[in-house]
């Protein structure tokens, strides 16, 4: 790796990992910004700014921004997160000004025409509208609002019918200019790319953009909880989660490990009990995802609505049996290795290492080396896999969602729930 780091007078931060055996470079803006910093009459906000910036500039119309990345081979996009809002692109070296002209443009000088605002308006009331044909997505959406109630962690990012039905331009305008700012900024690239020449064209085009600081969050506040959707569905979706370790504590890679080891592959505890042992569903899985100042380990799973408790009461015992034994040495050897599989590999993407590093750079104020990942994962054993465990279980209530079970579903959220007050 070659990693580059300039920062302008106004406090944009630039960041480059210089790729020389590929063609391509993968750049973006990513803005300290996502749906954890909306009001609740703001719900959804990020996601439709982020939406309208392809929908035309000062300079250019919807079609046009397309065309002209495309016309040189290239692509665009975006995302809204919970806590950051990412404008991207990929296309071939020699064309970095267009993609950095073009994403300057769409975030510096959008204009929010009418005609587009309505379209797009009815577009994402379509994307809300899928989602809740989707068990998956609503056990998800369940779930935060069951883990942070009343607080923007615990909202949709795409927001809901209601908001989004009365943003205006003026709305996003005002958002856009009170949290995009050069403070709140990193720009970051990955590839092929010439770095000097980067941070050249970056300041001719948002050196003029004003600084500021970046807008801190409340704190989120962890609660914990059940919830259930009483739609049927041809097969029930569970998610059993509970706080974990922030992005910033030593803990982290402890909880990445044990995600792996519990139920991240084929060889974990969960996929062998669950499926292979029992049959009880087609895919299980668990996650540990974590932000400046809280994080969750969730589990997942889909299965018939005969089967669903059973599958509860087999991971509750895992769950269990996590918190007071000692993994196996071949199952932390196998998490670790796939752990460190998995970061080694996306550094050989420039869209994935882009995001990677900025990520960083947002989170922890500093690109963390690889070498540094590695032997942050390499340090975890199994008596921290264990206390991480216990601590995740028995530290924290159990965030409990269900949907897709119809009726009986009722039954099976009863039984979570006077387990939960036994426990």
């Amino acid at each position: 790796m070659h990693l580059n780091e300039t920062r302008l007078p106004n406090g944009l931060t630039i960041i480059s990992d210089h790729m020389p055996h590929v063609e391509r470079v993968a750049l973006g803006v990513w803005v300290a910004t996502g749906a954890r910093h909306e009001a609740a009459s703001e719900t959804g906000i990020s996601h439709f700014i982020e939406h309208m910036a392809f929908k035309g500039t000062a300079r250019r119309k919807a079609r046009e921004i397309v065309e002209e990345i495309e016309e040189v081979g290239g692509d665009l996009n975006a995302a809204t997160s919970l806590d950051t809002t990412a404008f991207y692109a990929r296309l071939l070296k020699s064309d970095l000004p267009v993609a950095l002209e073009i994403l300057a443009d769409i975030m510096l000088n959008p204009t929010y025409p009418g005609e587009e605002l309505e379209r797009e308006r009815n577009v994402i009331l379509q994307e809300i509208a899928a989602t809740r044909d989707s068990p998956e997505e609503i056990v998800l959406d369940l779930l935060q609002e069951a883990a942070y109630p009343r607080q923007p962690l615990g909202r949709p990012i795409l927001g809901t019918a209601r908001t989004v039905g009365r943003f205006s331009a003026e709305d996003m305008h005002r958002f856009r200019e009170a949290r995009y700012h050069a403070g709140g900024m990193v720009l970051s690239a990955a590839g092929n790319i010439d770095h000097a020449a980067l941070v050249r064209h970056a300041e001719a085009l948002f050196g003029g953009l004003r600084g500021g600081k970046r807008v801190v969050p409340k704190p989120a506040k962890y609660a914990g909880g059940v919830r259930l959707s009483s739609r049927r569905f041809e097969q029930a979706h569970v998610v059993m989660g509970y706080q974990s370790p922030s992005f910033r504590e030593p803990d982290f890679y402890a909880a990445q490990v044990f995600s792996g080891l519990f139920g991240g592959g084929m060889s974990s505890r969960l996929f062998q009990e669950v499926r292979e042992k029992r049959g009880l569903c087609y895919a299980i899985y668990s996650s540990a995802w974590g932000l400046g100042d809280t994080g969750m380990f969730n589990i997942h799973a889909a299965t018939g609505h005969d089967t669903m408790s059973t599958l509860i009461d087999v991971v509750t015992a895992e769950f269990d049996k996590a918190t007071t034994t000692l993994p196996e040495a071949g199952e932390v050897r196998r998490a670790k290795a796939q752990l460190k599989a998995g970061l080694l590999m996306s550094l050989e993407s420039p869209v994935a290492r882009a995001e990677q590093m900025a990520r960083q750079m947002l989170a922890l104020g500093r690109l963390m080396p690889t070498a540094e990942l590695i032997e942050k994962v390499d340090a975890v054993d199994a008596e921290q896999v264990r206390r991480l465990a216990e601590r995740v279980v028995a530290g924290s209530k159990l965030s409990f969602a269900l949907a897709g079970a119809g009726k009986a579903g009722r039954s099976i959220v009863d039984n979570v729930e006077q387990r939960a007050v036994r426990h």
